[in-house]
């Protein structure tokens, strides 16, 4: 791994790392504490990305009336503090640390799997926990792979790819040949695959997530298939009151894949959903994820209506 660079204009990324490494060496339940105090104040001075998790709770949950929105949606930038405060953690922490942090449901579904030499796809949503789960399940359960998308800022970059490959993982960039990734899968290394975000209109086809068309990645039934792959849908939650994190293992997909790719990733997106209703305030709502809309919809969000309205004013120009 290349060092990151350590020369002046990259100073406050390096502060930042100190402090993020400063506060991991806090009980679990005071960096709770501070991170929830950090969410509320994100609450105040973030209106951009508050109006985004405001529209996306309106449009997934639209059972909740308004005021019962507003609550989930502060609760949801306190866990949010909470995940950022933890992020030293996910860094440096122990094994020893881990376990008295992390506890671990349903372990059996993916302990079987690795035994019987089968390869697994770990599916994993975008809920708060993510980070610091999967530094627990490669230190506790198992190494494995992760797609990897480069952070902009290089010194955070090296932090977040050390965390991630401590105790064994290894990182696979989004354009690396799929035939590594199942050779790789197939010696019995676990692949941890993040499905839920916008890839856009060329990497994504149109599937329905809570109700509303949303460009979704299609290619867990395709992997699954090239390596007769289990898929095991698994989740990190932070647990109330500071006691910890849960990392949860549902039950592996039957019939999966089943040969029709709108069909699986359908599916998908429905195993997401199910657990998302169930730990609401957790998910990464602050994400634009019906960002890419199908030809002819309108616009979800504000800020990307007002540039259609830009580009059609500059068009009749």
């Amino acid at each position: 791994m290349t060092p990151p660079p350590r020369g002046p204009r990259h100073w406050p990324a390096w502060v930042a790392v100190g402090l993020f490494r400063l506060l991991a060496r806090l009980p679990f339940r005071w960096q709770v504490r501070l991170g929830s105090g950090l969410g509320r104040i994100g609450y105040l001075v973030l209106p951009g990305r508050r109006r985004v998790a405001r529209t996306n709770l309106g449009i997934c949950l639209p059972e909740l009336d308004a005021a019962a929105r507003e609550r989930l949606l502060r609760e949801h930038f306190r866990w949010l503090g909470v995940a950022a405060v933890c992020q030293g953690l996910s860094w440096g922490a122990t094994p020893e640390r881990l376990r008295g942090i992390v506890s671990i449901r349903n372990r059996a579904f993916i302990d079987r799997c690795i035994a019987e030499g089968r390869p697994v796809i770990v599916l994993v949503p975008h809920f708060l926990g993510l980070e610091l789960g999967g530094t627990a399940f490669t230190a506790l359960v198992h190494p494995g792979m992760y797609m990897y998308q480069r952070i902009r800022n290089p010194v955070i970059d090296a932090q977040v790819k050390h965390g991630r490959t401590r105790f064994g993982s290894m990182p696979v960039e989004r354009q690396d040949d799929l035939r590594r990734l199942v050779r790789e899968m197939k010696r019995g290394t676990p692949f941890f695959y993040l499905p839920d975000q916008d890839p856009g209109r060329r990497r994504g086809v149109f599937v329905p997530f809570c109700g509303l068309p949303a460009a979704t990645v299609p290619t867990l039934g395709r992997i699954a298939r090239l390596a007769d792959a289990v898929v095991i849908p698994t989740f990190a939650r932070f647990l109330p009151d500071g006691r910890g994190l849960e990392l949860i293992f549902d039950p592996p997909l039957t019939d999966f894949p089943s040969g029709d790719t709108l069909q699986d990733t359908t599916r998908m997106n429905q195993v997401i959903e199910a657990r998302l209703r169930d730990m609401p305030a957790q998910y990464f709502w602050v994400h634009r994820r019906f960002k890419t809309r199908p030809e002819g919809a309108p616009p979800v969000y504000a800020r990307d209506a007002r540039r259609q309205r830009c580009k059609r004013r500059r068009a009749r120009v």
